[in-house]
């Protein structure tokens, strides 16, 4: 579902608009995208319910649409500065702390995958947002992985995408079975095991 067109915001309606998915996010991670009600969002942001609807007039599909577009911008922030500039490798070993961190943070809540599913995981709006998400995080790890090739410190005929695939990949296995079970150890493994591999390629050879 693509939000309903709009004319353009002013500076005060884009902030009543930002509060409102900002508080609905907050009441989504308290209480799941399910129990999550306009009224508690209206109490929560204190706002009127014809407010959200003027920004939101499909309701709260659109509000949780935009709030897991929020979600999936925030997944890419907490990685930051270390994503943007992945040209050493103590840039990536801060990556992957930082990975690490904000999983060990979320534990086995995730309020982007409750909200997708909630969305329906093969409609096109969360199909396209999840797409979205991956290929950001994926252009961003294929530029890391060039920049050090650029540097000489990875080897030239390394496949950037391909590898900047599988570290999503690495992350996204471990986050499942983070929520399934509760445990980080399969998400550090493999971040581990793929950067082992990525390091190992290094010309020369890292120690």
């Amino acid at each position: 579902m693509a939000s309903s067109p709009r004319t353009k915001l002013t500076a005060k309606g884009a902030a009543t608009r930002r509060r409102i998915v900002e508080g609905a996010a907050a009441e989504i991670r308290a209480r799941g995208a399910a129990a999550t009600t306009l009224d508690d969002i209206r109490a929560r942001t204190a706002t009127s319910k014809s407010q959200i609807f003027h920004y939101f007039p499909g309701g709260k599909e659109e509000l949780l649409y935009a709030v897991a577009a929020r979600e999936a911008d925030r997944v890419l922030e907490d990685q930051e500065p270390h994503l943007s500039d992945l040209s050493t490798w103590p840039a990536w070993r801060d990556w992957r702390e930082a990975v690490v961190r904000r999983y060990r943070q979320q534990g086995v809540n995730c309020p982007l995958g409750v909200l997708i599913t909630e969305l329906g995981r093969t409609t096109p709006a969360a199909q396209a947002l999840t797409g979205r998400l991956i290929e950001q995080w994926q252009q961003a790890l294929r530029a890391g992985i060039r920049r050090m090739q650029d540097g000489g410190a990875i080897d030239r005929r390394l496949d950037a995408d391909r590898t900047a695939a599988a570290l999503v990949a690495a992350v996204q296995g471990g986050v499942v079975i983070l929520m399934s079970t509760g445990g980080i150890t399969h998400l550090e493994a493999a971040l581990d095991t793929t950067l082992g591999l990525l390091r190992h390629s290094a010309t020369p050879p890292v120690t």
